[in-house]
């Protein structure tokens, strides 16, 4: 009877343990494109939203609106690999003139980080930026990668802050990214 006991008392103690032990993917689901080629995990309580002659793909959580994931597809002329466009800095501070805050859209965009991660055969570029606009402050982290000719960006963005609050998460979501 004592042994029963120990080992019904042992079993309830570990799923107690188990049950508390945080993952890198816990409050995050997967959103896959196998034709496009990329996938990612975005938040819990974030919709998928239709933006027309925009990025390729947009998730926005449901009570914070301004807090968006997105991907960009485009081409690459020739064959070449990330480390042809630059290193990640070079890269990050293309990317801030050309697409975040691109000339006359009134936003200004500082890379505040850059820095190569290597998965598998793929080098992905981290790149956070302190954004600025006119009516706001703006923080974002974006995922670069180039397959098959084609460069893909991911991108998260906050405001300034709420930033310190979705760091990790922002991070965990960036470091999902995975191209093929």
């Amino acid at each position: 009877m004592l042994k029963r006991i120990a080992a019904i008392l042992l079993v309830i103690s570990s799923l107690t343990i188990s049950g508390c032990v945080a993952t890198a993917t816990a409050g995050l689901q997967p959103y896959v494109d196998s034709y496009k080629g990329f996938e990612f995990l975005y938040p819990n309580g974030w919709m998928e939203v239709k933006v027309n002659n925009g990025p390729d793909v947009v998730f926005r959580d449901l009570i914070e609106q301004t807090e968006n994931v997105s991907v960009i597809i485009s081409k690459v002329e020739g064959d070449k690999t990330l480390a042809d466009l630059g290193t990640p800095s070079e890269v990050g501070y293309k990317l801030s003139k050309n697409a975040i805050a691109p000339p006359d859209s009134g936003r200004t965009a500082e890379l505040v980080n850059a820095e190569p991660l290597e998965k598998g055969d793929k080098t992905y570029y981290l790149l956070e930026y302190a954004v600025k606009l006119p009516s706001q402050e703006r923080h974002n982290l974006a995922s670069v990668a180039i397959s098959r000719g084609k460069l893909f960006t991911l991108n998260l963005s906050t405001t300034e802050a709420r930033w310190q609050k979705n760091q990790d998460k922002f991070e965990r979501v960036a470091k999902t990214f995975s191209v093929y």
